[in-house]
């Protein structure tokens, strides 16, 4: 298991695509050189271009026998500025980055002045909207979409899926100076969901919509009835959660069973 964190800003989104520059092309090409023989990367999911992360998690098989810690120099030693593994771990066989998921958590930023965010050298990691946003307004609303939901008015039409239902854990919206913080927990998520749920914030905080009105917007489930999909670049993956055997299976040595 390996943990990723990125800037997105140059690539295009984690999924390999052709000649384009994704985070698994170049995570794959680089543990081909290190292991000596061919990885196929899984994800625990396929974040946009432009979108960041600091806590994105892969899986591989390998037949190579060293240490992790070993592992990990020698991936990064052959990495780019922009890209980056901060944890690297044997785990369970049954380990997928994906399925085995318990909850994820995005976090979206937006920097709410109308001073430029360069002026604080994080331009590339916030969006910026230089209009009054309410936060109090912003959280009543935000508290709607916790639970299930069919989120179909929150997801991108060309996401569409057998199931469009959804559980969010937790939806919180705070400030910290000039930065107003959308962190959105679930148990997985649509096409573009956190971005157009941030978005519909957005716009119930600048007085679009009233916060008791979320709950009737996920009813119609009408993308055209909701917010604008926020850039990709406020957006960033902080976290995933796993069952903790599966991260930290018990050594054959260990095992009262034997």
């Amino acid at each position: 298991m390996l943990k990723l964190a990125f800037d997105g800003t140059d690539f295009h989104g984690w999924q390999r695509q052709g000649d384009y520059r994704t985070v698994q092309g170049v995570m794959e090409d680089v543990l081909r050189h290190v292991v000596r023989h061919p990885v196929k990367l899984t994800g625990c999911g396929r974040t946009d271009a432009g979108v960041h992360a600091i806590g994105h998690i892969d899986n591989f098989h390998t037949s190579f026998a060293h240490e992790a810690d070993e592992l990990m120099r020698a991936i990064t030693s052959r990495l780019p500025y922009d890209l980056a593994v901060t944890e690297a771990r044997y785990v369970s066989d049954d380990f997928h980055a994906n399925r085995s998921s318990i909850s994820k958590l995005y976090r979206y930023r937006v920097f709410n002045s109308t001073i430029r965010p360069v002026s604080q050298l994080c331009q590339r990691f916030v969006n910026h909207y230089p209009r009054h946003l309410d936060l109090d307004r912003m959280q009543r609303a935000a508290e709607y979409f916790v639970g299930s939901h069919d989120f179909t008015s929150m997801a991108n039409v060309r996401g569409k899926r057998l199931t469009m239902v959804r559980n969010i854990l937790r939806c919180d919206v705070t400030r910290e100076g000039d930065e107003i913080i959308i962190d959105v927990e679930g148990t997985g998520f649509l096409y573009n969901q956190v971005r157009i749920m941030a978005g519909t914030l957005i716009e119930t905080g600048h007085g679009r919509w009233e916060p008791e009105e979320m709950l009737a917007l996920l009813e119609l489930k009408d993308r055209t009835k909701t917010g604008f999909t926020a850039p990709a670049h406020g957006l960033c993956l902080q976290w995933v959660k796993y069952p903790e055997e599966l991260i930290n299976p018990v050594p054959i040595e260990e095992s009262s069973d034997l």
